[in-house]
Order: structure tokens, then C-alpha cells, then sequence
């Protein structure tokens, strides 16, 4: 994904976010469910298996992300990139709880910032600027 559309979809989540409470109450009836993940860490595979089993997100089908997104795997970028959209495109139906993997430090020890630099040479830097003011 080009530079110029990551940076738009950090910029329009973070304004989204800034708008939410810092706690999420999230509820259930009896005629939905809610699916609960954690601890993706860059494994993309793992992310499109969680939709492959249980549907991707819609008005009928929450998820509530319990952080631990990066790091670790080759892919967090991408995993980012599809839950920010995700969260933008269904706001109630999609829920992100920030992990201690969403940190600067820890991105710095577990790979992260490195896949960043990696995949976008140019303008790196100020994506992962923005990836810290959205965590």
C-alpha cells in the first residue's frame, strides 16, 4: 500500500480513536456474538484464520482485539492496516484494546520498527511516528 494511503488511514484513526472513551463497553444478546482475540503478533495467517472461522467483521458479527497486534511476525503492518480499516468502516461492531507490544520500546526490541523501515524506505519514519501517536 502506498505511503500516502497508510498515512491517510493513521491520520482518520487516530482522529477515531481520540473520539472514544478510554474504556469500551462492549454486550451481548442472544442473538450475537462477539469474538475475542489476542496476541496476533505479525502472523497474518492467523489473523485471516480468526475471520475464516468465525466471518469477517459486519453489523452482526463484533470483535473486540486485545492488542499484542506487532512484533514478532513479518506482517503486523498488514494486520494493521486491516484493523484500523475494519474500525473505521464498522466503529460499534469493532473493538481495539491496546496490548504493551503498542509501545515505541518494545517495537523497537521485537521488530516493528524494523519492518516499517523495511517496507517503506522513504517515508518510514514518519509512519511510524504516526503508528505511535495511534497507539
Amino acid at each position: 500500500l502506498h505511503a500516502r494511503y497508510v498515512l491517510n488511514l493513521l491520520h482518520e484513526t487516530r482522529k477515531h480513536l481520540k473520539q472514544l472513551p478510554n474504556i469500551s463497553h462492549v454486550s451481548t444478546c442472544y442473538s450475537e456474538e462477539v469474538t475475542v482475540c489476542g496476541d496476533l503478533h505479525g502472523q497474518l495467517d492467523d489473523l485471516f484464520l480468526v475471520f475464516y472461522k468465525n466471518g469477517l467483521p459486519s453489523p452482526s458479527k463484533s470483535y473486540v482485539f486485545n492488542g499484542d497486534f506487532v512484533d514478532r511476525g513479518k506482517q503486523s503492518l498488514e494486520i494493521l492496516v486491516i484493523l484500523f480499516t475494519f474500525l473505521l468502516i464498522y466503529p460499534k461492531e469493532v473493538h481495539l484494546n491496546r496490548g504493551n507490544h503498542e509501545d515505541h520500546m518494545v517495537n523497537l526490541r521485537y521488530g516493528f520498527t524494523k519492518e516499517v523501515m523495511q517496507k517503506y524506505k522513504v517515508h518510514g519514519k514518519k509512519i511510524l511516528k504516526m503508528f505511535q501517536n495511534v497507539f
